[in-house]
């Protein structure tokens, strides 16, 4: 075997390898909606639309998680949110500009879900809710839950 091939055929070996090592190692049922890429993957997506929806009722905890191999967040706009329900972003942040301004100067944590991280949130309010990835808004990584009594 020439030098050359049993090197390339080594190094596709070791890749293979490693490929189930790379990024996070998350059940798929430790969390209803996953972030992949530039997107959010709920399960089951019941949106029907380009804007990926999960369903929850009144009382239940949405987990996110980071299945993705890139930082994202999870930020509610602010009008957004239903009257009377609290605010949620991932590093707990009280409203959508502090969540953006911690994220563009790198404040704290800056409300970061590195790959395997997770984020959940308790939905007390009935109503739609709408939420996006800070880093990825501008690749449409947006979503929604919807939320019934």
């Amino acid at each position: 075997m020439q030098r050359r091939a049993f090197l390339a055929s080594g190094a596709v070996a070791a890749a293979a390898s490693l490929a189930g090592c790379i990024g996070p190692s998350l059940s798929k049922s430790a969390y209803d909606v996953g972030m992949q890429s530039n997107a959010f993957v709920p399960d089951p997506d019941v949106s029907g639309t380009d804007v990926p929806t999960f369903e929850a009722s009144v009382g239940d905890t949405v987990v996110w998680a980071n299945s993705g191999s890139r930082n994202h967040t999870v930020t509610a706009y602010d009008d957004g949110v239903p009257e009377g329900a609290d605010y949620f972003a991932s590093g707990g942040f009280e409203d959508e500009q502090a969540a953006r301004e911690a994220w563009e100067k790198s404040l704290g944590d800056g409300g970061i879900l590195a790959p395997g991280e997770t984020y959940e949130h308790t939905f007390e309010v009935a109503g739609d809710y709408y939420y996006f990835c800070v880093p990825h808004e501008d690749a449409g990584m947006l979503g929604k839950v919807v939320v019934t009594e």
